[in-house]
């Protein structure tokens, strides 16, 4: 574990951020997808001799995902399993699941995040007269089963802490938490 140990510390200082490229319609917010998080580290984890492999692990109720980061000297080092449950148990909702799974495993293991948004608006001029207000996640969560997504937003509450998940589903009517419910794996 000496090399890949010492090649991963080489390449942490080379990440840049995972860039907020992609939109997600249903919530209209901002967010790295999965490739802009691969963008983020391939070639600092290249040029020291380390490839990125992510295993997809079978399970009945959505996907699970290991990164493994393998150093030229033939050691490893994985992150371990991380667990996604899919939304609907059909290709598009464990292809969503897979999605999720790969791109927050990826960033869990590598130490980053995505670009802070509220960073870059507090250097700009025109926000610096407004802030930006901050939507409310339950309320968001509300918006996207409303439109007819309720699978999505079940995959997005899948994507969440425990506690932070706990958190929107208190703030949740009932009607909402019933639709999230009947979308969420069994």
């Amino acid at each position: 574990m000496k090399n890949v140990s010492a090649a991963m510390v080489k390449a942490q200082k080379a990440f840049g951020p995972a860039l907020k490229s992609s939109t997600n319609p249903h919530f209209k917010s901002r967010y790295a997808d999965l490739s802009a998080c691969v963008e983020a580290v391939i070639d600092a984890l290249n040029d020291n001799g380390i490839a990125l492999i992510q295993r997809n692990i079978e399970t009945e109720s959505g996907v699970c995902v290991e990164t493994v980061f393998i150093h030229e000297s033939g050691e490893s080092l994985s992150s371990g399993p991380l667990h996604v449950p899919a939304a609907k148990q059909d290709p598009q909702g464990y292809g969503s699941a897979l999605t999720y799974a790969r791109r927050y495993s990826l960033m869990a293991a590598c130490g980053i995040a995505p670009e802070d948004d509220d960073g870059n608006a507090a250097t700009s001029a025109k926000n610096a007269q407004r802030p930006a207000q901050r939507p409310d996640p339950a309320q968001e969560v509300i918006n996207g089963v409303k439109s007819g997504d309720a699978g999505g937003a079940a995959a997005y509450l899948a994507g969440l802490s425990e506690s932070a998940m706990n958190a929107i589903w208190a703030k949740l009517p009932a009607d909402v938490q019933d639709k999230l419910t009947a979308a969420w794996p069994a």
